[in-house]
Parts: structure tokens; C-alpha cells; sequence
């Protein structure tokens, strides 16, 4: 990528794909956005812990799982990204997959950031593991546990790199961004007031 000393999360990216500008008032101007007051977020936690400490040895034999690692830190130094795969699986055929658990229903699409956020999960895999990641997996949990199937290709994860450079580039130049064009997710930001 290039030098910086920037190390970012996919969180981070996510926030990025909500509006450039969260990017720019929580690293720019240091304005917490206070996540842990927002439901959606403390259930997902709940949901994330019930899942680490229960049915540990359970295998996706549906999905060719062999084994899984769970709670997994990655990292890619070259792109300055980590984060934590829910689960990383290995499949019968020698690749691997990240799975994602969300406490969200399914609605007859996955969401581009739940997307990008395994596009680059299957890219730190690949980099940390010396595997082939070509699917990723998301478990949505309040329709049942449904599991959806999400095809890796490479030109998927070079625009995710791409997006997390601009992430990177508004932590470094400190300009101010343009806000998203999708004004209905204004209505439920957290720095609607001081958004100009």
C-alpha cells in the first residue's frame, strides 16, 4: 500500500461506507460516537459472547467444515487493516471462509457493508493463513440462524482495499470529507447536530 503509521479496523471501514465523515469526526476531531449506548450494538456484543462461550466444538459439516479457529485477531500490515473473524472455517476442499454472526434478520439481501467487512476478512485470512478464501459466510441470527453464502472474488477485495486507503487518507490529511448522499442515514447518526 504505502508507508503510514495508520492502522485501522474494519469497523472502521464500515463506519467509512456509513459516511466518511464518522471517519473524520472520530479520528480527526476526536469526538467519540458512544456505540455502547446504542442497542443494535450492545445485542450484537451478546450475541457475539453467547457464541464464544457455548457449543464450542460444533462443526458446519453442511458447509464442508473440517475444523474452525473462533474469535480470530488478523491483520494485514501491507493494507494497515485488522479485525476479528467471528470464525474462521477450513473446508474439505483446502480453502478457508470467515463466518460472521449478526443480530440482524435476513431480508432478501446481504448489506454491502456486511460485504466489504467479509471481503476483507477473506483477504487477512488469505494473508495469514497462506490459504485460498474464495466464500465467506454470514449467520443471521434473528431469522433463525439462517446462513447466507457470500461468493469472494478478487476484484471484490481490491475495493475493499481501495475504500480502506480512502479511510486511511482522511485520518492522515485530516480534510473534511463529503458527507454521505444517502440522507436518511443522517437520521440516525450520532453527530447529526454538529454535521454540516
Amino acid at each position: 500500500m504505502r508507508d503510514s503509521s495508520v492502522l485501522i479496523t474494519i469497523s472502521d471501514v464500515i463506519e467509512y461506507l456509513f459516511c466518511p465523515r464518522f471517519i473524520y469526526f472520530i479520528y480527526c476531531l476526536d469526538i467519540p460516537q458512544h456505540e455502547e449506548k446504542r442497542f443494535k450494538v450492545l445485542k450484537g456484543r451478546d450475541v457475539h459472547e453467547i457464541r464464544r462461550l457455548t457449543n464450542t466444538s460444533y462443526l458446519r459439516k453442511k458447509l464442508g467444515c473440517i475444523s474452525k479457529e473462533r474469535n480470530v485477531f488478523v491483520a494485514s500490515k501491507e493494507n494497515h487493516i485488522k479485525g476479528i473473524v467471528d470464525e474462521v472455517l477450513f473446508l474439505e476442499d483446502g480453502t478457508a471462509a470467515p463466518l460472521e454472526y449478526k443480530f440482524a434478520e435476513y431480508k432478501d439481501k446481504v448489506y454491502m457493508t456486511y460485504k466489504y467487512q467479509l471481503y476483507l476478512q477473506a483477504l487477512m485470512i488469505s494473508e495469514n493463513y497462506d490459504v485460498e478464501v474464495n466464500r465467506a459466510y454470514i449467520c443471521y441470527t434473528r431469522s433463525n440462524n439462517m446462513v447466507k453464502s457470500i461468493k469472494i472474488e478478487p476484484e471484490d477485495v481490491d475495493e475493499a482495499i481501495k475504500i480502506a486507503k480512502k479511510t486511511i487518507d482522511i485520518i492522515e490529511k485530516g480534510v473534511y470529507p463529503k458527507a454521505t448522499k444517502y440522507k436518511s442515514k443522517c437520521i440516525d447518526c450520532c453527530y447529526r447536530n454538529i454535521c454540516v
